[in-house]
């Protein structure tokens, strides 16, 4: 079963805010909207959920300064400067997307504390990739890919029909190669690979490499095929945006500007955010190294001389 970004940011969404203690105020567009529209028509019915201050459309937080119940109307505040607020991308909206009033975790925020989680699982977690390349008489040191991080596998191709990869024993990565054009021997890539074994020239030799997964773009991008990661590692990317994502409330105690933050405080003692977002990242973290552990099981290290 394919696991899209946006059913991922839902899942992080639903940790934060509990599967039916949402009650955030909402309208919807009566019309579709372009990047530099600074009306929006809502629906009739609930134009009145809207108040002054920050709303969410799709990914975008727009200020908005008024609303008119008659003609069914959002005014943006400060004109186009009111789109695209606290760093999100003024954008076309279409009929009947979602209009949610002063969000408590906004969908901008969730989806870049997933990409943030992603990045820092590598390199406990990590994709692999390969690539091959013959082997040249009297040559030691072959370019490899920008991408590589770390080299994990070196085998090469026999002759004749036992069709075996035998484990190279004495190959070197060298992530820091020269690269000046003044050198006849530096490297294009900026990666390399030196190969001591004997190896009959001619022969294909094959590297599996780790690199760092693939951020999420889209709403529809596959979190799998994009990332690179097992599909059963979602869980861990949840944890840990959850786990960012939490600290947040902590510093929202310090700022009681309204009457509902003033009369919430008493029940929520200090420090509640900071022991849920513990509580989260302990999760993260023992699910990390399960991970982890996991890869090694599937993929186990062939030994190998890198002196």
């Amino acid at each position: 079963m394919s696991l899209s970004f946006a059913t991922l940011v839902s899942r992080v969404q639903q940790q934060l805010t509990g599967f039916t203690k949402n009650q955030e105020q909402f309208t919807w567009l009566s019309a579709p909207c372009g990047a530099t529209d600074t009306t929006l028509s809502v629906d009739p019915s609930t134009v009145q959920n809207i108040s002054r201050g920050l709303v969410q459309i799709d990914d975008e937080l727009v200020l908005i300064a008024n609303y008119s119940t008659s003609a069914s109307t959002a005014t943006v505040a400060a004109g186009i400067n009111g789109r695209g607020q606290q760093g999100t991308t003024a954008a076309s909206h279409s009929i009947n997307a979602i209009v949610t009033a002063g969000p408590d975790f906004p969908r901008w925020r969730i989806k870049e504390s997933i990409n943030q989680t992603i990045m820092a699982v590598y390199p406990t977690l990590w994709v692999f990739a390969e690539y091959d390349f013959p082997k040249v008489a009297a040559r030691y040191e072959y370019d490899i890919p920008a991408d590589v991080e770390q080299v994990y596998r070196v085998t090469a191709d026999t002759i004749g029909p036992s069709r075996v990869w035998f484990p190279a024993q004495e190959w070197r990565f060298n992530p820091q190669p020269s690269t000046t054009s003044d050198s006849p021997n530096n490297s294009t890539t900026g990666k390399t690979l030196y190969i001591g074994d004997q190896i009959v020239p001619g022969r294909a030799i094959h590297v599996v490499y780790q690199k760092p997964p693939n951020v999420l773009v889209n709403d529809t991008d596959d979190y799998a095929t994009v990332t690179g990661l097992l599909e059963r590692s979602a869980d861990v990317i949840q944890y840990g945006s959850v786990a960012r994502m939490l600290q947040a409330y902590e510093a929202a105690r310090l700022q009681q500007k309204v009457v509902e933050s003033v009369q919430r405080a008493p029940l929520v003692p200090a420090g509640s955010a900071t022991n849920a977002a513990n509580y989260f990242w302990n999760l993260y973290e023992r699910r990390l190294q399960e991970e982890q552990d996991y890869l090694r099981t599937l993929f186990p290290e062939y030994s190998r001389f890198t002196g």
